[in-house]
């Protein structure tokens, strides 16, 4: 079973990649009550972590703010045989500082627009984003353990 995973395995290029060409990723935090909460968030890759930002309230930050445990995946492909992902467990880091959540927040939005800067989002996209930041934080995730796959290499 670990030469055909071995087989699939994105090395660390593929797998850098992988997260720069998506730009959504699943998001799984424990529950109070032991269920995974799962969610998907637009992110950004910043000194290769995934990095996020939502609202402060938000039930995800409950439920990291009580344990800070979380699964990552980042994963594409329609067939079977295009299949690939990233698998990252690690600890989510909660980022409070106003600076740093509208760095990140800026960040994420010109991915999730597809633009190749911030000044592209023009006035009322930048002042949305700052306005933003006064109600959300920022999590970063600092991986434990990553696994990847890519099935198009069993072909």
């Amino acid at each position: 079973m670990s030469a055909g995973r071995d087989q699939v395995k994105l090395t660390d290029e593929e797998v850098r990649g992988l997260l720069e060409e998506n730009v959504k990723v699943q998001v799984a935090a424990n529950g109070r009550d032991g269920f995974p909460h799962l969610t998907t968030l637009f992110y950004d890759v910043q000194d290769g972590r995934i990095a996020f930002w939502t609202y402060g309230r938000s039930q995800k930050i409950l439920n990291l703010e009580r344990d800070p445990r979380v699964t990552a995946l980042v994963e594409d492909g329609t067939d079977y045989f295009e299949l690939r992902g990233v698998s990252i467990e690690g600890r989510a880091e909660i980022v409070r500082e106003h600076d740093r959540i509208l760095e990140i927040g800026k960040a994420v939005s010109v991915r999730m627009f597809g633009v190749d800067s911030f000044e592209a989002l023009g006035e009322i996209g930048a002042q949305t984003v700052e306005k933003q930041a006064t109600k959300r934080v920022g999590v970063i995730i600092h991986p434990d353990r990553v696994a990847s796959w890519d099935h198009r290499k069993m072909t």
